[in-house]
């Protein structure tokens, strides 16, 4: 039986021991603690971007609105029609859920600047886009920038054939990138070559916008990508180009859904290169096939 003195010294000593084993480890068990916080993934916030489909049945015309979710800074870009665009306009306004600072067009065309006027009764905004938009303030350069809010970077791509103030914007937001390209390039297809040529429309989609990170998501002017599809069959078989023929018919909409590394796939307007069509076509120089694959589109 141990006496008191014995007992004192042995609770001393356990005191000792369980101090000495709690400073050794608890710096360990904080700085585990610690890096698993720290290193836990944070949910980032990037732009957010609305569709507006104008003309549905007829031009089937899309705006868009696009939106710095930190600032909740906003652009419209071509509000063609405005009974279709004001109400959505309004009510993002009216509620705080945006501040419009812009309008931006991405060529001349009234389906997609003819709004302008009747939108700036509404709100007195500058409008930046290509010189022959309709009051337009503004015609950025070729790859000259500028920012919405605090979060996005928007380059401007001069894209000159469809017409010379065709001009496609580069959206960045963090790991979030878009491109509005109006009528230079559709899901699929491209635009007519009103104002240029097939060295205009191959610069501008096999240099100019191929360049581009293949995850851009890409928002064209107009849901054209039934009609491309069918006219691409004709031109191509491959597995891209049933994929996206296979999504064109289970969905209304495709704007945002395919990027500019889909459409190197199963876009036949940038595989110029492809032997396959050059075959078809019987031209090997890529302007000659570009021209050819329009000419046959055109008629089609």
């Amino acid at each position: 039986m141990h006496s008191l003195p014995s007992r004192i010294l042995l609770s001393c000593f356990l005191m000792s021991f369980l101090a000495y084993t709690i400073k050794q480890f608890t710096p360990r068990i904080s700085a585990r603690f610690i890096a698993r916080v720290s290193y836990e993934p944070v949910a980032s916030r990037a732009m957010h971007i609305q569709s507006i489909p104008m003309w549905e049945g007829t031009g089937n015309n899309y705006a868009y609105l696009v939106t710095d979710d930190k600032s909740k800074e906003s652009v419209i870009i071509d509000p063609a029609n405005p009974p279709e665009v004001l109400p959505v306009l309004k009510e993002k306004t009216d509620s705080g859920a945006i501040k419009l600072s812009k309008i931006i067009n991405t060529h001349h065309h009234h389906d997609h600047a003819g709004g302008n006027t009747e939108i700036l009764k509404h709100y007195k905004l500058p409008i930046v886009g290509g010189k022959d938009c309709s009051q337009v303030t503004t015609t950025p350069s070729h790859k000259s920038q500028f920012n919405i809010g605090e979060s996005i970077k928007v380059t401007a791509l001069h894209t000159p054939c469809h017409t010379q103030d065709s001009i496609c914007f580069y959206f960045e937001d963090g790991s979030e990138r878009a491109v509005f390209t109006g009528d230079t390039l559709f899901i699929g297809g491209c635009g007519r070559f009103f104002e240029g040529n097939a060295t205009e429309m191959h610069k501008a989609l096999n240099e100019v916008l191929a360049s581009l990170p293949d995850d851009t998501k890409v928002y064209p002017g107009h849901e054209y990508t039934k009609g491309n599809v069918r006219f691409a069959k004709k031109v191509l078989d491959n597995e891209a180009i049933r994929k996206l023929d296979e999504f064109s018919q289970a969905n209304k909409e495709t704007q945002g859904k395919f990027t500019i590394g889909d459409e190197k796939q199963h876009n036949v307007f940038m595989r110029v290169s492809d032997p396959n069509i050059q075959q078809l076509v019987g031209q090997n120089e890529p302007v000659e096939v570009m021209k050819s694959l329009r000419e046959m589109k055109d008629r089609s």
